[in-house]
Order: structure tokens, then sequence, then C-alpha cells
């Protein structure tokens, strides 16, 4: 595949804009037995060459960022096609954390990189093109302007307060409780204060640290335990079971986005920055997606149909067996 992926900049507002014609070509749901995704096989090699493989990591043949304007990954989860996060065992979790973490730590040592992104789509409705269990790591060349928002705000509230304000939001958070799903030894998930999305939980470790490299080993035992648990909710809050197995239907499972959120490499203040996961469906009831129509998506104003305390107590209700 031939890449050319440029980086324009919007004067207007700032904002810098991935252009990938490349990508037009990209494999779009291909049937299981021709999934680039799956091991290789006799007479059909894949994107992967090994007949099995526990967790797999390579650059996206389409990438939206290429050479000087960044770099594309890709995480393949298992090597099971018709299975979902939500199925791997604590054990495969923790694999995958690791798997991040290495790859955030390798390419924050690229000199053209400013923000290292691992996320992962799940669902047709979200727009994955690959069926098969994965996910992708952005390697940006600039700050992302999420992430810009999120440090103009920080600094801010430090210099009115003296204070942090990711470890404020935890902390008044965990207080007030009527949005807490789950609070474990090392890790807390709420729906936050002002969600954007009808069903949206926040998962931050108790110990505030920039990124995935610094996290502990009693945050990343625990970890794997956390998230399962709630992607598995998330699987069951439209009562459309628990989408779990691999015979499950893949219908009955929520689509989402899990988007982990990260100091940029060279932030000045980047030790006041707080490691983050946002994880949040697009669905806002059963059968119903939340359209991003006009005040979302042309003045970036939000509008919830779910109150985040409603949300939460759904989440809760739902635990797993």
């Amino acid at each position: 595949v031939a890449t050319a992926s440029e980086i324009r900049r919007d004067p207007l507002l700032g904002d810098h804009v991935a252009i990938a014609s490349h990508r037009q070509d990209r494999t779009y749901l291909p049937p299981a037995d021709a999934c680039p995704l799956c091991p290789s096989r006799e007479g059909r090699p894949s994107e992967i060459p090994a007949a099995d493989y526990d967790v797999a990591v390579f650059e996206n043949r389409f990438p939206s960022l290429a050479g000087d304007s960044g770099r594309c990954e890709v995480v393949c989860f298992t090597p099971d096609h018709d299975a979902s996060f939500a199925d791997l065992t604590e054990e495969q979790a923790a694999l995958v954390l690791a798997a991040w973490t290495d790859r955030t730590a390798a390419l924050q040592r690229l000199p053209q990189v400013a923000q290292v992104f691992c996320f992962e789509n799940r669902g047709a409705e979200i727009g994955v093109t690959l069926g098969h269990p994965h996910g992708q790591i952005y390697a940006y060349p600039f700050t992302t302007p999420r992430t810009a928002r999120m440090l103009a705000s920080l600094a801010a509230h430090r210099e009115a307060t003296g204070a942090n304000l990711f470890d404020e939001t935890v902390a008044r958070e965990r207080a007030d409780g009527t949005r807490i799903v789950l609070d474990t030894d090392h890790w807390t998930a709420f729906v936050p204060y002002a969600a954007h999305w009808p069903y949206e939980v926040h998962l931050y470790p108790r110990r505030r640290v920039p990124d995935l490299t610094a996290l502990d080993d009693a945050a990343r035992t625990e970890f794997p335990q956390v998230y399962l648990e709630l992607l598995r909710r998330f699987d069951r809050i439209f009562g459309e079971g628990d989408g779990q197995g691999p015979d499950a239907d893949a219908a009955a499972r929520t689509p989402y986005i899990a988007a982990w959120h990260q100091a940029p490499v060279h932030a000045p203040d980047r030790a006041e920055f707080a490691l983050h996961l946002e994880l949040f469906t697009i669905r806002r009831t059963a059968g119903k997606l939340k359209f991003l129509a006009g005040s979302e998506s042309g003045m970036n104003v939000f509008i919830n149909d779910v109150p985040p305390e409603a949300a939460a107590q759904r989440l809760r209700e739902v635990a797993t067996k």
C-alpha cells in the first residue's frame, strides 16, 4: 500500500487535520476466513505471520499518520476472531496492558511524536472496518485539541487554587458517590458530572501518574479485573444478554470507544496530568444510537439524553455475577 499522510492546520480553530486519501481503499469488513488479523495458515497468509499468537502489534497498512506525520499501529487482543475484549481472561487483559505500555514507551522516544493515544473501537455502529477484536495506537506529531483543553483547565485551576484539578475531580466524585460505578483499592470508575455521552465512564488509578509507563505494580495487577468488569457491564446495560463467549450474538454487544488519555511527551507540567481511560457508547437506549447532529457536530455542544446519575445507577445494577 502506498501511503501518503499530510497534516494540515485549521487557522481559525487551531486544530490539526490528517489528510489520508489512501484509507479509502482499506479492507472493509471481510468474511472471517479472509480476516487479516487472524493467525496465518497454510495457503492464506494474514497480517500476522504466525500460526498462533497471544497479542500482536504491528504498523497499520492504511495509517492515518505516517512518517513525519506520526505513526499508527494495530493491537490484536486475541487470535479468536469471534471474541471480544470482554471475553479475555485476566491474564490476557494484563498482557494487552503490557503491550500498550511497551508501545507507549517506544513511541514516546520517536523524535516526531508528541502524544501517544491507545484506543479501541468496537462495533459496526462505531464504524470499525475489521470485526476481529483489536485496537489501535496513534502517535501524533502534535498535542491533540482535547488534551490541550485539559492542560489549559489544569493550569488555570492550579493558578487559582494551588490544587490539582484531576485530583479534586476524582475526590469529589468519590465523596459524592452517586456517579461511582466501581471503587477499588487502586482504581476508581465513575460517570462524570457533565458526561457528554448517555453511558460514559472514566477510569482513574488512585495514584496519579502521567501515562501507562508510570503505573505501579499494584495498579497493573488490579486493572484486568476492573476493566473486564466495566466492559461486561457495558454489554448488559441495554438488556441484550451478556455479550460474552464465542457463540454470543455480536449484535447484542454494546458498541463502544475506549480511549486512554496520556500526558503529551514534552508538556512542561506533565507530572500534573492524570492518566485515565474514557469508555463510552454511542447507544442511548436499546436499538437507538446517539447521533452527533447540529449542536454537537456544528458547535461542539453536547446534549445528553441520560442523566449521569441514572447512567451510574444502571451500571451498578448490572454487576456481573
